[in-house]
């Protein structure tokens, strides 16, 4: 699954490109009860309705691949096959026309989402005329394949703000009526996955806002696949491996973690130099490299043993991509700190020099040239010591800074 395929879905949900066939759901409440079930034929709607609708269907398509849109494969039986990926099937092929089959995901949602309060349940289905692209991105007038699938999208629904309103019937300015705003999805779906512009019914694209809390028991128990993490759980779950093993002091652990995090960007940083050329995707980070990062890093021997274990523990074979490690923000921040460091240590430099060159027991300090030396004499002018500096008429110079013409 990679950003491009999903932008291209995600650019036809606008009214002129938009091919959406059917469109239901179901609305529930706080209680887990379903309130209210519907079906609609999708671009009948008003366009009030309809662009409402369409940016609901953008937000399941948004956020950060590996992060916010994970793909999901499905978790098999003894026969090699998924109950679950069957029903989905069904489902798409019924275009959301069999009422028992919509029932028992309504159902299954319920029982598996842990969204506290009230919230709407909406399903798209579309049939997508994949159009044939040649090498260099130009599109042909023949079709590749029709791509259909299902969206779902699971939304909040909360109390409006309460506030002032106008009421022209009544002219009055008072406390308005709070309504239920079904807000944007928290969680959502699309089955087949979109995988380099062709449907993958094997895989299903999962959609998550927040991106701590991905509800597992929805992917697993609902959907019927395998649960997956997270970058930002991952980037965590790392974070916390390495500072809980390294040491109980605060500043130390976070001194070695922040060693870590700049040698695994340096390693990134070099295998993107040598793959830039290539199409080559970006590589799990297995154990082996961890440990050559940790011992870059300074880390013991009996540490970087326990990292590789933990590591192994937490991730299994489902490794982490590096890029999915790096903590940007703290590379950014180390980066800021490093520059102000350098500065401090330039200001202070100078200091010392101005501190060598102005000793502060002299009234007068004289800079002049080596050649000049010799001419540089002191004098008893009219009951006064001076300092005698001969200056020829081609030459200028200057005292504290200020120039001073002969």
């Amino acid at each position: 699954m990679n950003r491009k395929d999903i932008l291209e879905l995600k650019r036809r949900f606008k009214k002129e490109d938009c091919t959406f066939t059917k469109m239901c759901g179901c609305y529930v409440n706080v209680e887990k009860e379903k309130v209210l079930e519907f079906r609609e034929t999708f671009l009948t709607l008003p366009d009030t309705d309809l662009f409402k609708y369409l940016e609901i269907s953008k937000k399941v398509l948004s956020g950060g691949v590996g992060n916010n849109l994970l793909e999901l494969g499905f978790s098999l039986d003894d026969n090699f096959e998924s109950e679950k990926q069957n029903f989905l099937m069904r489902l798409r092929k019924s275009k959301l026309k069999d009422d028992q089959l919509l029932g028992q995901l309504y159902d299954s949602i319920i029982d598996n989402c842990d969204i506290s309060g009230n919230y709407l349940i909406v399903i798209f289905h579309d049939a997508y005329d994949v159009i044939v692209k040649t090498s260099d991105n130009i599109k042909m007038d023949d079709s590749e394949e029709v791509y259909e699938y299902i969206l779902c999208a699971i939304c909040p629904v909360s109390l409006s703000k309460p506030g002032l309103g106008y009421f022209k019937e009544e002219g009055k300015i008072k406390a308005r009526i709070r309504d239920w705003v079904v807000t944007v999805p928290t969680l959502g779906f699309v089955y087949p996955a979109f995988i380099d512009r062709s449907s993958d019914v094997n895989a299903l694209m999962y959609y998550t806002k927040n991106t701590k809390e991905p509800h597992p028991k929805l992917m697993e128990n609902t959907l019927g696949c395998q649960s997956k993490q997270t970058a930002t759980i991952q980037r965590e779950t790392f974070q916390s491996i390495i500072k809980s093993t390294v040491g109980t002091d605060d500043e130390i652990s976070e001194k070695i973690y922040t060693d870590i995090q700049e040698n695994l960007n340096t390693m990134i940083e070099e295998q993107g130099e040598i793959y830039e050329a290539t199409d080559s995707k970006p590589i799990p980070l297995s154990k082996e490299k961890v440990k050559a990062i940790l011992i870059n890093s300074g880390v013991s021997e009996e540490a970087t043993a326990k990292i590789e274990a933990s590591y192994t523990e937490e991730f299994g074979e489902d490794l982490p991509l590096a890029e999915t490690l790096v903590d940007a923000k703290l590379i950014k921040a180390n980066a800021h700190k490093k520059k102000e460091a350098q500065l401090l240590k330039k200001v202070e430099s100078l200091e010392n020099i101005l501190e060598e060159s102005h000793p502060q027991n002299y009234a007068v300090v004289l800079h002049v040239k080596p050649d000049k030396l010799p001419d540089v004499r002191t004098e008893l002018i009219n009951g006064q010591r001076c300092i005698i500096v001969p200056i020829k008429e081609d030459e200028e110079a200057s005292i504290n800074g200020m120039k001073h013409m002969v």
